[in-house]
């Protein structure tokens, strides 16, 4: 890790409220409170004419916060629901979403790096406030969504795991404010390492799994290639939609446009296209581990659950308990439980980081980030605790894939805007996007879109 200040100096924090934008580009002068101010420009990174290993190990960080939102507790749902009841169909989606996930991650790190904006003040500065707060009101929604499903998450791991009730493991996870806190204060390299050893931990658990399913490998390579029952069928579409929403998740465009910022990267064209450059690859490898540890939980589901006949298997303790018999192995549940846990850790870091945006970017107000950790928390506890009271735990499964359904309805409230912006070489000025990297990010906006309108028409239809 890089040896960095505890906090940003009088500089730094003048350097990031100033941050130049393309002459002429149409983004507002007043910047008000920079996100996250109190990590911008706050991690070192080599001069220029240093070793490019050196330098891409200084940006790496940033693209793992942002993979753990594509692995957390509601992805879980929609694979294992995705892998016990259609197989190893769905991977072709899992590979689809991550392409997506890629290409828009890199339009991400263009903005904030480019022109010095994360995505929420970007749609601050470019829309008239009849358009951003609707913006704004549909990001908390994706954000209140995505917690959901952490505090589901979370709440199962401490059960498996502890023997926690669920309603009292729903509540415990609102003191996970103090652990955000805690690694704020030592700086956000500490946050960095922390989610990319919970990372390690949860690649390590599948990998013993998957060793003890013994996946049929040429049926998992076949799952990859593109299907149109997939369209034809409507529990298909809508696991696949659930998995899309849990993989391209909407905060983490917000999210990552951010944290990119987090760099001391340097003012000049040329070290601003390095910036972009090395963090667009950092964002790459993550997302392509988030990939393995996607389409592990699926492969996971298909080799265990689908291959023994169990085809409805969606909530997250029916699943830990299938493993044992099915694997012969009392290590494997355990695992399980151990990864399912550091998955709702680790996205818990990002809807707080994630949150502050937002909130910070769309209304120019900010808020200690533990107060704004347990408003979002709250709202997201209340629909778990009547859900786990009134419906049983074994209804917490089918909670999850809706929210990651309402994600993927989200979407294109965030990434349209993107795109625009992007592709405007008036606000980006010399670092607007290539236009095959805007033809791509249009192609992804129009089939998410197509998509979720096909899923509305086939559920009023229904």
């Amino acid at each position: 890790m890089d040896a960095r200040t505890p906090g940003p100096s009088p500089d730094t924090a003048a350097k990031a409220a100033a941050v130049p934008r393309p002459e002429g580009s149409g983004w507002r002068a007043e910047r008000g409170e920079p996100s996250l101010a109190d990590m911008f420009a706050s991690v070192r990174t080599p001069k220029q004419g240093g070793s490019f290993w050196r330098k891409l190990l200084a940006f790496l960080g940033p693209g793992y916060l942002v993979a753990v939102g594509y692995m957390d507790p509601g992805n879980w749902a929609t694979s294992l629901a995705g892998g016990s009841r259609f197989g190893y169909a769905l991977l072709t989606v899992a590979l689809l979403s991550n392409l997506m996930a890629i290409v828009l991650q890199s339009l991400c790190t263009r903005l904030g790096v480019g022109a010095g904006r994360d995505l929420a003040q970007a749609c601050r500065d470019s829309f008239p406030r009849f358009v951003s707060l609707p913006l704004w009101l549909s990001a908390e929604i994706a954000i209140t969504a995505t917690d959901l499903a952490e505090v589901i998450g979370t709440a199962i791991g401490l059960n498996l795991l502890f023997h926690i009730p669920l309603q009292i493991g729903v509540i415990i996870t609102a003191a996970d404010v103090f652990l955000i806190l805690a690694l704020q204060a030592f700086g956000f390299r500490w946050i960095e390492a922390f989610v990319v050893a919970m990372l390690g931990v949860i690649a390590a658990c599948f990998a013993v799994q998957i060793a003890m399913a013994d996946p049929d490998w040429g049926a998992v390579l076949r799952g990859f290639a593109p299907s149109t029952e997939i369209l034809r069928n409507p529990q298909m579409l809508y696991l696949a939609l659930g998995i899309l929403g849990a993989t391209v998740m909407p905060h983490n465009l917000y999210l990552h446009s951010g944290l990119v910022q987090t760099r001391r990267y340097g003012d000049s064209d040329g070290e601003k296209r390095e910036a972009i450059r090395l963090a667009t690859i950092d964002s790459s490898i993550a997302l392509c581990l988030a990939l393995v540890i996607n389409a592990a939980i699926l492969i996971l589901a298909a080799a265990t659950y689908h291959r023994a006949g169990q085809i409805d298997v969606a909530e997250l303790d029916q699943a830990h308990a299938f493993l044992a018999p099915l694997l012969g192995s009392t290590l494997a549940p355990t695992l399980f439980a151990i990864a399912l846990l550091c998955c709702g850790l680790n996205s818990t870091i990002t809807a707080t980081l994630s949150g502050q945006i937002v909130m910070e970017g769309f209304l120019n107000l900010r808020v200690a980030p533990w107060l704004r950790r347990l408003v979002t928390r709250m709202i997201a506890i209340v629909p778990a605790v009547v859900v786990t009271v009134w419906a049983g735990e074994k209804a917490t499964g089918q909670l999850l894939i809706f929210s990651q359904v309402v994600l993927s309805l989200q979407l294109p409230f965030a990434v349209v805007p993107l795109v625009m912006f992007t592709a405007s070489r008036a606000k980006m000025g010399p670092f607007v996007a290539p236009r095959w990297l805007t033809v791509l990010a249009t192609l992804t906006a129009a089939t998410i879109i197509a998509l979720n309108a096909k899923l509305v028409w086939d559920y009023v239809n229904g």
